[in-house]
């Protein structure tokens, strides 16, 4: 990071914004409804997002939706499950260190069909295709120690977090999240989306 580059957000601040922005979604105040010329001719010059959103692949969980925001202000990535990668982490290491984004946030939701697949592996021996098992296996790890006894729904709901909060512990080993973490230089958080209210959870 070039040394006298200010982001024009803090972590905090980032944050405030997106849970305004889901506050105003789930109300149905969005602010958004069309992008003027002018923006898009401002936008073309260059990119400044205040947060880098890491979420799952879901139809239902567009990020720019659910936190109300407009063209130029998130940075996303999705992938089935909210997991990492070789080209996932190369994706989050250019947002930090070409971007500077203050905030990364990993955001599951209830329902996630990539967990239920692994909850399905892990206690029912459900075997998939090749190409998903290999998505799984970023998952599974997350469930060990989750009680495979309660209720199908208390279970998803226990492993969505557990996988959010998995990937999150992911993030936080990597060099460059130590580094900028021990600058000060961003704040990184899990988030669950409930669908059928719209409101997401920030995790502690």
């Amino acid at each position: 990071m070039t040394a006298n580059y200010q982001p024009a957000y803090t972590a905090e601040e980032a944050l405030s914004r997106l849970e305004a922005g889901n506050a105003r979604f789930a109300s149905g105040r969005t602010r958004f409804p069309t992008v003027q010329e002018e923006v898009l001719a401002e936008l073309a010059k260059g990119q400044q997002p205040y947060a880098t959103i890491l979420g799952c692949s879901d139809s239902r969980v567009p990020p720019e939706l659910v936190f109300d925001a407009g063209f130029g202000e998130l940075f996303v990535v999705r992938v089935a499950g909210n997991v990492l990668g070789r080209s996932i982490l190369g994706t989050l290491q250019y947002a930090g260190t070409h971007l500077h984004t203050p905030l990364f946030v990993v955001l599951g939701h209830d329902g996630c069909g990539a967990v239920k697949a692994a909850i399905a592996s892990k206690f029912h021996g459900v075997t998939q295709k090749s190409r998903i098992e290999v998505l799984l296996e970023n998952i599974l790890p997350a469930l060990d120690g989750l009680d495979g006894t309660q209720s199908p729904e208390a279970l998803v709901r226990s492993a969505v977090e557990a996988n959010v909060r998995h990937t999150v512990r992911e993030l936080l080993e990597t060099p460059e999240a130590k580094a900028r973490l021990a600058n000060s230089e961003m704040k990184l958080v899990g988030a669950v989306y409930d669908l059928e209210s719209g409101r997401v959870r920030f995790l502690e």
